[in-house]
């Protein structure tokens, strides 16, 4: 981004040693270096968190095509009631046969 080399930082440090001063370019450069760090940290964890959105957004973008191409709910609702009907089928051809029996009986 920044083409900085040997040279360039080498005329920095010259021009803030001569305007600061040898006593205090210490404690600015610590000063400096902790806002960097802090600095980095922050864009570092923007960057994190927009990742973990576009990550999120995707999952669900995945999960709504996967949900509209793969109708499962549809299949299993449909098995849910065959399996209904067969068993209403079942029930009342057993109390069919039931009833002949018991009037037979009598």
């Amino acid at each position: 981004m920044f083409d900085v080399g040997f040279f360039e930082l080498l005329l920095i440090a010259v021009v803030a040693l001569l305007v600061v001063g040898p006593e205090r370019l210490p404690k600015l450069a610590r000063t400096a270096g902790m806002w960097l760090g802090r600095g980095r940290r922050f864009i570092n964890s923007v960057k994190a968190d927009i990742d973990k959105e576009m990550k999120a957004d995707e999952l669900r973008q995945i999960l709504e095509k996967q949900k509209q191409n793969n109708p499962l709910h549809e299949i299993i609702e449909d098995t849910r009631q065959d399996f209904e009907q067969i068993r209403s089928d079942t029930q009342s051809a057993v109390d069919l046969a039931s009833k002949p029996s018991t009037d037979s009986k009598k």
